[in-house]
Formats: C-alpha cells, sequence, structure tokens
C-alpha cells in the first residue's frame, strides 16, 4: 500500500545522478543562504571551541574509549553505507506511520517543502532490552558487535561527564544522572549522518540549524569538517580534531541548569569535494516518567525558573528551542 507521504528519493542517489544544480526542495531561504560559506576555508581560518562550557559543546580527549573501538565503529557505518542503495532499503523507515528507527531521508516538515541534503540510518543502542536487533544492518559483520560495544562504552562516559557537571552545579555528584533516569530509563539513540557531495553545497544544509533535546549528545565523524555553531551572532565552524569526541550539552540539562549550561544551536554544511559522516549518540530521558525543571538549587530570586515543567515527551512537542539565527 502507498504511504499518503511519498518518501523524498536517497539524497545519495541525486549525488550520484550528475547532477550540476540541486532540486528546489533542497535550496535554503534567501536569508540563510547569506551565512553558508566554504566549510573548508571556514575551518582553516576560524577558532572552533575547544572545551569552554559557555559554549555548551567541547572536544573530548583521553575519554577512556579505545580508538580500535571507534575505528571499528566507523568501519562498520562506512560499509554499510558503501552498501549498493537497494540493500540499505530493505533497512527502511516508515515516518509516516511513526517508525523512525532505520535508513531513511528527512521528509520535509514545514510549509515551504524543504530537505536536508543528507541520508541517516537512526536506531536505540542502549539499555540492551530497548533495543530492536532485527533493523540493525546485518552487513557489515562487525556492524553489530562494535556498535554495542560502543554504546556500552558511551553510556559510562555519560556518566563520568554527568558527574562533572553536577559537581559544577555545586549538586551531589550523582544528581544529573538520577534526573534524566539514571541506568534504567536513560536511552542512547545513535543516528549516523552520510551526507554526500553536493553540487551546489553553498546552496544547501546537511542539517538545519537546530539544538538537540537531549541530555548530552556525543558525536563522532570523518575528519571532514561541517558542523558550525551559533555563537554571539555568528556561525563558527568546529574543528577536526584527531581522536575526540565531540560533546554537546542538550536542552535536558539546558532545563535542569535552568540555563547555566547551554544547549548551542547548531547545524552541518556539506560540500562538494568529500562525503561527510558522523555518528551521534544522543541520551535522552524517558518521555514520560520525568517532568523536566529547573532544579531547586539552580533558582533563587536572582535566577527565577527560565523553563516552565513539561515531560520529556511535551518538550519534544513544543520544541522550545528552535532558536532561530535572527
Amino acid at each position: 500500500m502507498v504511504s499518503p507521504m511519498a518518501p523524498s528519493p536517497r539524497v545519495e542517489i541525486l549525488a550520484r545522478s550528475g547532477i550540476d544544480t540541486i532540486p528546489k526542495e533542497y535550496v535554503r531561504p534567501e536569508e540563510e543562504l547569506k551565512s553558508i560559506g566554504d566549510i573548508f576555508a571556514e575551518e582553516k581560518s576560524m577558532d572552533g571551541p575547544q572545551a569552554a562550557m559557555e559554549w555548551g559543546v567541547m572536544h573530548l580527549i583521553n575519554h577512556g574509549i579505545p580508538e580500535e573501538l571507534v575505528d571499528r565503529v566507523k568501519a562498520a557505518g562506512r560499509e554499510f553505507f558503501e552498501l549498493p542503495v537497494e540493500e540499505k532499503e530493505k533497512y527502511a523507515n516508515d515516518q509516516a506511520a511513526g517508525n523512525v528507527q532505520g535508513y531513511g531521508s528527512k521528509l520535509a516538515n514545514n510549509a515551504s517543502g524543504q530537505l536536508e541534503w543528507e541520508d541517516y540510518f537512526f536506531h536505540c543502542v542502549f539499555p540492551e532490552e530497548k533495543r530492536d536487533l532485527s533493523i540493525w544492518p546485518k552487513n557489515p559483520a562487525d556492524y553489530i558487535p562494535a556498535t554495542s560495544e560502543y554504546a556500552k562504552q558511551i553510556r559510562a562516559l555519560t556518566t563520568k561527564v554527568l558527574t562533572i557537571l553536577s559537581l559544577g552545579l555545586g549538586l551531589e555528584q550523582d544528581r544529573l544522572e538520577k534526573e534524566v533516569g539514571g541506568m534504567e530509563d536513560l536511552t542512547l539513540q545513535m543516528k549516523i549522518n552520510y551526507y554526500p557531495k553536493c553540487p551546489q553545497p553553498e546552496l544547501a544544509l546537511g542539517v538545519e540549524a537546530h539544538t538537540d533535546v537531549s541530555a548530552l549528545t556525543f558525536i563522532l565523524h570523518n575528519m571532514v569538517p561541517g558542523l558550525q555553531l551559533f555563537y554571539k551572532g555568528n556561525w563558527v565552524t568546529a574543528k577536526c580534531v584527531p581522536n575526540s569526541i565531540i560533546m554537546h550539552v542538550g536542552d535536558t540539562v539546558e532545563i535542569l541548569s535552568n540555563g547555566r549550561y547551554k544547549s548551542i544551536l547548531h547545524r552541518g554544511l556539506v560540500n562538494k569535494e568529500k562525503v561527510r559522516v558522523s555518528w551521534a549518540v544522543f541520551c535522552e530521558p524517558p518521555k514520560e516518567k520525568i517532568v523536566l525543571k529547573p532544579l531547586p538549587e539552580t533558582v533563587s530570586e536572582a535566577d527565577p525558573p527560565c523553563f516552565p515543567p513539561r515531560t520529556f515527551a511535551q518538550h519534544i512537542k513544543h520544541k522550545l528551542f528552535r532558536k532561530s539565527g535572527d
């Protein structure tokens, strides 16, 4: 049965078709085009964030996850996306039916019908009992073992980071961990973003400007620049730092900290020379079980609560953080 909402074509197919101009659905609005430049030139010329909490994003080095495991995760994801499109389609999701896990491309979700220059693979990776291994790629053979082990390591790293952030707020070290669901209820979702070469990168975006709804997001990439952060009125290109993991503070921690930790607006640029791949792991609280609101210790007469109480599901629905670049 045909879905009432036709899926957008796989961007990979468009990129390989030899087109010189991109379809109008991928062209960004005029006001946005002014800020899209050459990502390679900007990465070389700009000072990117390294480790400043005011940015809400940092490069983690000496993070404790073995380089060999990171290489296996990258190799498995890369090999999956190198498979023929027909093979990847066996894992296709069905967004119109509400099934977002699997292989996909973004459906237009705004009046202008705009699309993003990326394909992706999205799935829950932790805790183990919440995974659906039936939709995980069987090819390459190392995809499930490597991704499963990486998810466990990221979960342990999440605890370390939340401990540091708790202490930074003057709280007990396990406070933020408890507030986002603890070992039982904090869920890790992985999204592998595949950005094909784009014939007109100055007109498109791989991912439009957004903030992450998660508590924390951890990102690996294939050392091709593309991530930009909106800081003090300007788009700043993140540097490619070898053997690092990029970590974002998400909306959830921004709410709990009453804005002390920032969930920064960011986006992904594309280019015509190199395919870019990134692996994002979103650490998300349970949708209904916890009410997210500024912790009492972060609120005072001088610092009233900046956010209304909402469940995670309500926050996603309202998405307060569609912060514009204005």
